[in-house]
């Protein structure tokens, strides 16, 4: 038996193309009876609207295991914030950040990357130290540009969540 089936997958063999030239087959592992509904993807949240306007992307995707949540900008009652300073900016980022891993059945703990854009290099400092309040304990991993940003916020963050299926209760 191998390890594969012993841990209740089975081994599929398929052949693929690659460059013009024949490649003998890869194989995949896949759960015993073929993959399952629930690890297929699923949007999280309700549509995304600015403005009135409805935007073409969902605030998160479960993937798996995985939580993949959009960028996410500094609002206030359902408009770009555009004044504050980047501490506040910053907060209201995390909150709403927050409140879409709640609804996909996550917490910050279970972020596991981030994505941060800022509009100014001297902002990072004030928005290091928001962000060290929201993960004080084993922080994700994190990469931080500063970037022109398609609305007048001073930050964007985009976060990646770890939460196993069967963790959920």
């Amino acid at each position: 038996m191998s390890a594969f089936a012993s841990q209740g997958y089975e081994n599929t063999t398929q052949p693929v193309e690659k460059s013009g030239s024949r490649i003998r087959s890869w194989v995949q592992a896949v759960p015993k009876g073929g993959l399952e509904m629930g690890s297929k993807k699923q949007v999280i949240g309700g549509p995304l609207e600015i403005g009135g306007r409805v935007l073409s992307l969902s605030r998160a995707i479960r993937a798996g295991d995985f939580v993949f949540l959009t960028g996410q900008i500094p609002m206030r009652d359902g408009v770009p914030m555009t004044d504050g300073t980047v501490e506040e900016q910053t907060r209201a980022v995390l909150d709403d950040i927050t409140k879409t891993l709640a609804e996909a059945g996550c917490i910050r703990d279970d972020v596991v990357k981030a994505m941060v854009w800022l509009r100014e290099r001297d902002d990072f400092p004030g928005f290091n130290a928001v962000y060290a309040d929201y993960f004080p304990v084993e922080p994700p991993t994190r990469s931080a540009v500063v970037s022109d940003l398609l609305v007048d916020a001073r930050i964007e963050v985009e976060v990646v969540a770890y939460r196993p299926l069967e963790d959920q209760s």
